[in-house]
């Protein structure tokens, strides 16, 4: 295996986030309760864990402000031009499977 710097790592690390939020702004179609019930995250979860990253290195962020850096636009905006009503059947799935801090 390549023997990687902590600087490249971090790197690294840092363009595959950023790919990761590129593709979800381009697939807004992809609703956060489908990635809850798929895969235990969401967007929500990722401005969470950024805002709470920015806080531990002194950053002061709001929710809205990280959501805004996830999102692309505020919330709200993504809101009115993607969110979906969920089914009752997702919304089931979400709530059996529901991580402790959601």
């Amino acid at each position: 295996m390549t023997e990687l710097s902590d600087d490249q790592k971090r790197d690294f690390e840092a363009a595959a986030f950023r790919r990761l939020v590129g593709h979800l702004r381009e697939r807004g179609d992809v609703q956060n309760i489908d990635l809850m019930n798929l895969a235990g995250f969401c967007r929500n979860c990722l401005s969470n864990w950024y805002r709470e990253a920015a806080e531990a290195e002194g950053v002061a962020l709001s929710k809205d402000e990280s959501r805004e850096i996830i999102y692309g636009m505020p919330y709200a905006e993504w809101q009115a031009l993607n969110q979906t009503e969920a089914s009752a059947t997702k919304k089931a799935e979400f709530e059996a499977k529901r991580p402790k801090d959601h």
